[in-house]
């Protein structure tokens, strides 16, 4: 799965890397509400698509949030990644991993990671919000 032409193919169709915005135009209503420590969830009721974000969350966490679980509803339409957790044996690291590099490749432009190609993985790490292991990542697929 090339998660990187996905994410770019997505916001080149709709000329935003706004994750609301790209959420909006796929027709996924957003619901805020009190979550405690979860941060969103993604589901589907009667073929309408739910991203659910904790009303706690503002700016840069609720955007990753939105960008993470529209990640769900483009490459894991299907899966319901709660009930894998709670009643399986099936691990949901590959899944969530791929969410989160997909948030990644929405909510930045190679462009604008460019100047932290010569700079220590820990302050691309720093710039996005993220562990170092993700950081690797989105600093790997950059192409100019």
């Amino acid at each position: 799965m090339n998660i990187k032409a996905i994410a770019e193919g997505l916001c080149k169709k709709y000329d935003t890397r706004n994750p609301f915005d790209l959420v909006a135009s796929l027709g996924i209503v957003i619901i805020y509400e009190p979550l405690g420590d979860i941060q969103g969830y993604y589901n589907t009721c009667y073929k309408q698509r739910f991203i659910h974000i904790n009303q706690d969350l503002d700016g840069y966490a609720a955007a990753f949030t939105c960008a993470h679980e529209l990640a769900h509803a483009v490459l894991h339409p299907g899966v319901n990644t709660p009930f894998l957790r709670k009643h399986t044996l099936f691990s949901v690291d590959k899944i969530e991993t791929q969410a989160n590099r997909f948030a990644l490749e929405v909510l930045y432009d190679d462009l604008e990671l460019s100047h932290l190609l010569r700079e220590p993985i820990s302050s691309a790490a720093a710039y996005l919000g993220v562990d170092t292991r993700l950081a690797e990542y989105r600093m790997s697929t950059i192409s100019l």
